[in-house]
């Protein structure tokens, strides 16, 4: 680096000999960094960022549903005040969240770091020192072998005038990020209620599948009964015994397996509600109680600006297009402007007279003119880091339209499977009824009705399996079309559409 201080120039000078001094400094700074600056431009090639169109995204004149934005507060569409409670909880109490608070408080920080670099500095300094001078060196007699006592106040200011705007991309990069960080909080949030809404679905798939189980315990029971007696009346051999007794552990093992599964999910709650234990004060969700959550059935056009994750990888790649700008600007010189006023004296009693006064003020350049490539090579790696947010955007964005889509196909197929279960369940139910009335009519075994209800509890299950996972979808379709977030003016919709 070379700094270039403009000197005051001698008592009497012209105005004009001085704007010449300083025109001519000035651009020997500029020649110089052009010259120091050759060779930028041989960065790698700049990724571009994806655009509506090319993620499948319909057009933003494409007609839409009249309110096509996901509730706030999405999850209160279930009806169930123990999962209102529960995700209230996990908003206040989640370390993650608080975590993603604290990385946004540093974000905030480096902006104000990077404002203060535009801002005049002004600072004050005090010394005071009592020192042997020696009596070998360039101090004469008396000075020379006699302690002396030296006082310095001080007060200094600086400012860096920002002809090229390098201070000023550094505060949007830092601006960037910071923005970045606050979606990203208000991503995790989202992310934290759908959890809690799919483990507490969860829960209640589990619960229903064990009433399921029970009764399909009880049935056995009821078989094993039915079977003994027609050993003693001679109807059945032990193979139909045996084979009857076997029933009773296998059901048993499958309530044994959903309570451990059943316990888990409890745990995944307490964990979640960063409150161990508070499943244990409630009762366990009926599946039939949780209504669905109405959402629309399209892929909305406005998807990008209502994801928090999208909008803070396009702000990470925002800031890094200033970091890129901020680094090429490296190669430009910096003028600051320096001012002093001081007083020192040799000798205490003498500090505060007025021939201890002193003051400076000046300009300074400095450039870069040899520096081995360093801030080549930084220019590089930033325009690299800046490659990367772009793409990482991008597949951002790819995976959030996949996201959203695949919530929605697996929406509309379950609907469909659950028309065609409950026919199936209805048709078994049927079977069911008219086995049992022959077999109170006198024109059937018990065997056959039991044989029946089988068939009826196994669409019971499967009713349980597509009811839950109705319900499970529509939480992942919730988190995919943004989960209720709003972004602010800076980060409209319409400002994170395109690139």
């Amino acid at each position: 680096m070379t700094s270039l201080m403009l000197q005051r120039p001698a008592r009497g000078a012209s105005s004009h000999s001085r704007a010449a001094g300083a025109l001519l400094v000035l651009a020997a700074a500029l020649a110089a960094a052009g010259c120091a600056g050759t060779g930028t431009g041989t960065l790698a090639p700049r990724a571009q960022l994806i655009t509506p169109a090319q993620a499948g995204l319909p057009a933003a004149d494409a007609p839409q549903q009249a309110d096509d934005a996901v509730n706030a507060n999405w999850w209160q569409a279930f009806g169930d005040a123990q999962l209102d409670r529960l995700v209230d909880q996990a908003l206040q109490g989640s370390p993650n969240l608080r975590v993603a608070q604290a990385r946004l408080a540093k974000a905030q920080s480096a902006v104000g770091l990077a404002r203060a670099s535009e801002l005049p500095q002004l600072k004050g300094d005090a010394q005071f020192n009592r020192s042997l001078y020696s009596e070998n060196y360039i101090y004469p007699s008396p000075l020379g072998g006699s302690i002396q006592n030296t006082g310095l106040l001080q007060l200094g200011g600086g400012w860096e005038l920002d002809f090229f705007g390098k201070n000023h991309d550094a505060l949007e990069a830092a601006l960037g990020n910071a923005h970045a960080a606050q979606a990203e909080a208000e991503a995790a949030r989202v992310l934290l209620a759908a959890n809690v809404a799919r483990s507490y679905v969860l829960w209640a798939r589990l619960a229903a599948q064990r009433e399921v189980a029970q009764r399909s315990l009880a049935q056995r029971e009821e078989t094993l009964r039915l079977v003994r007696d027609r050993v003693s009346a001679g109807l059945d051999t032990r193979l139909e015994l045996r084979q009857s007794e076997g029933g009773l552990p296998e059901a048993r093992q499958q309530i044994e397996a959903l309570d451990e599964q059943i316990a888990i999910a409890r745990h995944a709650l307490d964990a979640l509600a960063a409150q161990p234990g508070i499943t244990g004060s409630l009762q366990a969700p009926a599946l039939s109680a949780l209504r669905p959550v109405p959402l629309q059935s399209v892929l909305p056009a406005q998807l990008l600006g209502r994801r928090a994750d999208i909008a803070a990888a396009r702000w990470r790649a925002e800031a890094a297009t200033h970091e890129v700008d901020y680094a090429r600007k490296q190669f430009y010189p910096n003028v600051n402007l320096s001012a002093f006023v001081n007083v020192q004296s040799l000798g205490l009693d003498q500090l505060l007279k007025s021939g201890s006064r002193q003051w400076g003020v000046g300009p300074a350049i400095s450039l870069p003119i040899f520096e081995g490539g360093r801030l080549r090579a930084n220019l590089q790696g930033k325009a690299a880091d800046r490659n990367a947010a772009i793409e990482s955007y991008n597949a951002a964005v790819l995976d959030a339209v996949r996201d959203a889509a695949d919530q929605l196909s697996s929406l509309q197929s379950i609907a469909r499977q659950q028309a065609q279960q409950r026919e199936a369940q209805a048709a078994a139910e049927g079977a069911w009824q008219i086995a049992t009335q022959r077999y109170g009519a006198g024109l059937g075994n018990y065997l056959q009705v039991l044989a029946a209800e089988t068939a009826v509890l196994a669409q019971r299950r499967q009713a349980v399996d597509l009811s839950a996972r109705a319900l499970e979808t529509q939480v992942a379709l919730a988190r995919a079309l943004g989960g209720g977030w709003q972004p602010g003016a800076s980060e409209s919709p319409q400002a994170l559409a395109g690139p």
